[in-house]
């Protein structure tokens, strides 16, 4: 029969122990770290401490029971042999660690700060991607150093292969900045409703390290690549803000009053202003004539809308409105005549 000294001497046992110990210690520190420090973090005004909470407690629970299976394979002789092997695993597997909380903390404080600062809904992906590169390549830098591998000698033979692979992929690279640029001077942001010269127009989902994901008004995403985006004519019907001045073009024939064509669609506008939703309510819209048409005087009727999305059921409502009011009145608007003559026969 085994007695707690045998026990204790048992270096299995003892694995055995720091095992179920590093696990016991991760729990408690877990339960420490979702119910008491948790209850602390959201008493504070900044959101730093409980993004930080929320992003580091299972790594460090993991952590915590990776560092218990450390010293109890360092206590079994059986891996004496092998204590540098485990030395350097264990080396790695802590950056390795460290690296993704460091990663994940920066993306969620970036993405914390655009939601707050520039009205992001979510962080552009190319952002994180970045952030995770840049911590996981200094990672690697670290660990290749530990494990005493010549880093210059590689920096220039992966500068070579690098140049090579480069060429391969062009475009790829030439989106990727082109994305890095987009983000950077801030063109477009996510949730910007843009309209692309050639007629596609949506709101920004996401710009990624390829492309960016336009959310057309009919629900579907288009996808386009990063480079093609930054060569085009962009206009942001977001900035410098959501509400914006609409133009709807008309027409009446040359026998019209133009007084009273004035009148009569200031009239139509002002009702349409004020009981259609999204637009905005105090604006006094006005009308402006241009142009000796074809077959009508054409003018401008400007209103004003809260949002781009809310002019195309003010322009609906407006163009019924003035349809009837125009029946109404007695207005007439033109279309195009042709008259054909033909000569007699010979």
């Amino acid at each position: 029969m085994l007695t707690v000294e045998a026990l204790l001497q048992n270096e299995y046992f003892i694995f055995l122990l720091i095992i179920i110990g590093s696990v016991l210690i991760a729990k408690l520190f877990f339960v420490l770290m979702t119910i008491y420090v948790k209850k602390i973090t959201e008493k504070t005004k900044s959101r730093i401490d409980d993004i930080i909470l929320k992003v580091a407690t299972k790594p460090l629970f993991i952590l915590i029971v990776f560092i218990g299976l450390y010293f109890g394979l360092k206590s079994l002789s059986i891996f004496a042999l092998y204590s540098t092997e485990i030395d350097k695993v264990f080396f790695i597997g802590v950056v390795l660690i460290a690296s993704f909380i460091i990663s994940k903390i920066f993306g969620k404080l970036i993405s914390n700060h655009l939601m707050v600062q520039k009205k992001f809904e979510r962080t552009p992906q190319l952002i994180t991607k970045i952030i995770d590169i840049f911590v996981y390549l200094i990672a690697i830098l670290i660990i290749l150093d530990h494990l005493n591998v010549e880093i210059t000698a590689l920096v220039a033979s992966l500068g070579v292969g690098a140049l090579a692979i480069g060429l391969a992929l062009q475009s790829t690279l030439s989106n990727f900045f082109a994305g890095v640029h987009i983000i950077t001077d801030k063109p477009v942001k996510v949730g910007d409703f843009i309209e692309i010269e050639g007629g596609l127009s949506g709101y920004v989902e996401d710009v990624g390290w390829r492309s960016t994901r336009i959310r057309t008004l009919l629900n579907t995403l288009v996808i386009v690549p990063n480079s093609k985006l930054a060569e085009n004519i962009i206009t942001n019907n977001s900035l410098p803000a959501l509400e914006m001045s609409m133009v709807i073009q008309c027409g009446v024939s040359y026998k019209s009053d133009l007084e009273k064509v004035e009148k009569v669609t200031i009239d139509v506008a002002k009702k349409i202003q004020k009981n259609v939703s999204g637009a905005i309510k105090t604006f006094e819209p006005f009308i402006r004539y241009h142009t000796f048409g074809d077959s009508n005087i054409n003018f401008s009727v400007i209103l004003r809308v809260k949002e781009p999305i809310a002019k195309y059921l003010i322009k609906h409502e407006f163009i019924k409105a003035l349809k009837k009011r125009y029946d109404k009145e007695g207005i007439e608007i033109s279309w195009p005549i042709r008259k054909n003559y033909y000569g007699n026969k010979p």
